[in-house]
């Protein structure tokens, strides 16, 4: 018998949700073939065998899982299943945190809550068999567990058999203390809507509130003169018609500005951690990706020593990816410094969070023609404004103003982005 756990699909994983199993109880399974697509931290991936046996499912669809924590078995010829960690048991399974969060930040009365658990599992006769994020779905949505049939191991409920009642038309249990039906109590503010955060989305949130409740910002801003990158980015489009490359984009021209920058500036480019620098010796830069409910920050490695050509290539490539649905961990990881660009959105400028424990995080603007002094005439300039936001636990004013400097100085002299 082989156990199967939940694997650590990146490098920040800590709890995984199965949102579906690809392979039917008792399949055989080969090597190579798939068994569950999951949900990790950063993206849903397609978890495949390693090993072969008889498949023996032990979490089910919608179930959220420590690393670690056992999801399945394959066993050989005439082999019987382990118990152990099997939901057949009855053993209820690990909680997903958020969900032991919001039952310990409201504390009930012990005698209480075995009065409320006697009274359930008398009416029923049996405490219903739900995975955690299956009670509060249903819970949500006034639906009665005992009114669905179980897909998952033992007849368990999860979450997808929820959302085929919901879809279904299930009617809300509205129940009185009296146990008749009680008239539905319309809402002032019409009827709620809950919509449960994918694993993603729970992440950003996580990280964005982590970001602004411990590290001490500040930002820095400034215009640049784009005058010069519109002209070349022309002379670069003609180019790559006729050598069928890529264009690169006035982002992928800020990225590599910022990539150079960060070479000549290593404290930029490196994260505050436990009291102390890391500097890293790669220079790989974030680019924020807007894919479907989510913010990606998909990552574009060594830019410092890539080409102009070969960063607007993989930029594409990772923004496709992060908008379809099929990035990767590894595209995701192991960034050091991010970039964030809302101008093709028409914003003048903006203050981007800062993606922990890097040190800084680029806002940029909008790039349009502006009127602007030059030797004392007022002309037309395609100009661009970025933010800088830094932790100052790692970057110091002095420090953050010269590595801004050096961005704008090789956007306003873009020749240097082609070396």
């Amino acid at each position: 018998m082989i156990d199967i756990s939940m694997p650590r699909l990146s490098d920040s994983m800590e709890e995984g949700t199965i949102l579906k199993w690809l392979a039917a109880e008792g399949a055989q399974i080969k090597r190579g073939d798939e068994l569950a697509e999951i949900e990790t931290d950063k993206a849903s991936m397609v978890y495949e065998a390693d090993q072969e046996g008889s498949l023996h499912i032990l979490a089910g669809e919608g179930d959220t899982l420590p690393v670690g924590a056992p999801i399945a078995q394959l066993l050989a010829v005439g082999e019987q299943p382990s118990q152990a960690g099997s939901a057949d048991t009855g053993t209820a399974a690990p909680e997903p945190a958020a969900e032991q969060a919001s039952v310990e930040s409201a504390p009930v009365p012990q005698a209480a809550a075995v009065s409320a658990v006697a009274e359930v599992d008398n009416a029923v006769g049996a405490r219903v068999k739900a995975s955690p994020l299956a009670r509060r779905l249903a819970a949500g949505a006034g639906i009665e567990l005992t009114a669905l049939a179980g897909s998952g191991p033992g007849g368990r409920v999860v979450k997808a058999d929820v959302e085929r009642a919901l879809q279904a038309g299930a009617a809300p249990a509205v129940v009185s203390a009296g146990g008749p039906a009680a008239t539905p109590f319309a809402p002032p503010k019409g009827e709620v809507e809950l919509v449960e955060l994918s694993r993603t989305q729970s992440l950003i949130a996580r990280r964005m509130a982590e970001a602004k409740a411990t590290i001490p910002e500040f930002t820095l801003q400034c215009e640049i003169d784009m005058e010069a990158a519109v002209a070349l980015r022309t002379q670069l489009k003609g180019l790559a018609e006729r050598q069928e490359r890529q264009v690169p984009s006035f982002n992928d021209m800020v990225l590599k500005a910022c990539a150079l920058a960060l070479r000549e500036y290593p404290r930029a480019n490196g994260t505050y951690k436990d009291g102390r620098f890391e500097l890293h010796p790669r220079v790989n830069v974030g680019v924020a990706v807007a894919a479907a409910d989510a913010l990606l920050v998909p990552v574009v490695r060594d830019a410092d020593t890539s080409s102009l050509w070969s960063i607007a290539a993989e930029s594409r490539r990772l923004a496709l990816a992060a908008r379809d649905g099929t990035i990767t961990p590894p595209d995701l990881a192991g960034g050091t410094f991010s970039v964030s660009n809302l101008g093709m959105f028409g914003i003048d400028a903006f203050t981007a969070v800062i993606n922990p424990p890097q040190a800084a995080i680029l806002a940029v603007g909008s790039l349009a023609q502006r009127a602007v002094v030059r030797d004392g005439q007022l002309v037309a300039r395609h100009t661009m404004t970025v933010t800088l936001t830094c932790d100052h636990r790692i970057l110091y004013g002095a420090d953050a103003a010269e590595f801004l400097g050096s961005i704008r100085e090789l956007l306003e002299q873009p020749l240097a982005l082609m070396g």
